[in-house]
Formats: C-alpha cells, structure tokens, sequence
C-alpha cells in the first residue's frame, strides 16, 4: 500500500466494499480519452457485482462511442461528498449493440432520452473495472470531530478506509 492509504480491511473486504460503495452511490462520473484531452460526463450506472461489470445506456451517435471505439481505457468514479464516500474505478469500456441487455436495463428514467428500449440509437456501455480506489468516511461530522482533535493534538487523524484494492 502506498503511504497515503490507510486501512484494516482484507483485500476481499475492500473489493467488496467498492462495489457496494458504487451500487449505493448509483451515478458516476465517466471518464474517456479521446488521445488528446480526457472527457467526463455523469451517467447512471447499473452495477452487476456478480459479473463484476458496470452498465449504461447510452447513444450511439455519442461522442464516448467514438473515444471508446479508439481507446477503451476508461475510469469511473463516484462521489457521495455529504458522506465524505467516494470510489474510483480504472478499466476498460466496450459498446455493443446487445438488444438482451438493453431492455433488461431499461426503466422509466430513460425515457428522459428514447421513447423507448427498442429505439436503435442505444447503445450498451459495458465497463470492466481491473482495480478501484476507495475513501470510505465515517461521515461528515466524525471527520470534522477527528480533523478538529488531530488540528488540537498534532496527530495525523485517521478518517476512514482508503485504499486501492485490484478487482
């Protein structure tokens, strides 16, 4: 671990523990490059723990298509700043056309853009993550109790797990 982490928690508990983080929290920011500056846009995302993927819906006619198309390097992170709760999660992206999954994945917020699963602009985003960082706080008023004591005694508070685990 490098010395910023700090942790008691097994590498399983740390897996598992992302990808309850990244279910709770729901919407991320997804990051792609386009080979000269990164993209980050919020999507929904649909977390599948057992098959350690996460899903979205999106447009083909997307620009992230495109990026993903050229280069699948992708990250993904979420955020919960009220609870000071964040995960992060590098890996590859693929788009494919998987009609299956598409309306096993569609609901009613979707309709905010395609009337509905069978419109043929959308796209299933498929993201495999091969490791992920976490902080995971005891929450907003425990860190600023712990910060506040760490500032009054000299000493380095501890405000949580955070850790970067392999998945």
């Amino acid at each position: 671990m490098a010395r910023e982490e700090q942790t008691d928690k097994t590498p399983a508990e740390l897996i598992e523990r992302a990808w309850e983080l990244a279910e709770d929290i729901g919407v991320c920011n997804f990051n792609t490059w386009n080979g000269q500056e990164l993209h980050s846009r919020p999507m929904d995302a649909k977390i599948d723990r057992e098959g350690e993927v996460v899903r979205f819906l999106t447009d083909v006619e997307s620009y992230k298509v495109e990026e993903i198309e050229q280069y699948p390097q992708a990250t993904v992170a979420f955020a919960d700043a009220g609870s000071y709760k964040f995960v992060t999660m590098t890996g590859n992206a693929k788009v494919s056309n998987d009609r299956a999954m598409i309306r096993k994945l569609w609901d009613d917020s979707n309709k905010l853009w395609w009337d509905s699963a069978d419109d043929p602009r959308i796209r299933l985003l498929t993201f495999r993550p091969d490791d992920a960082e976490i902080w995971d706080s005891p929450g907003k008023v425990i860190a600023g109790i712990k910060m506040l004591t760490a500032a009054v005694t000299g000493a380095k508070p501890k405000l949580g797990d955070h850790a970067k685990v392999a998945l």
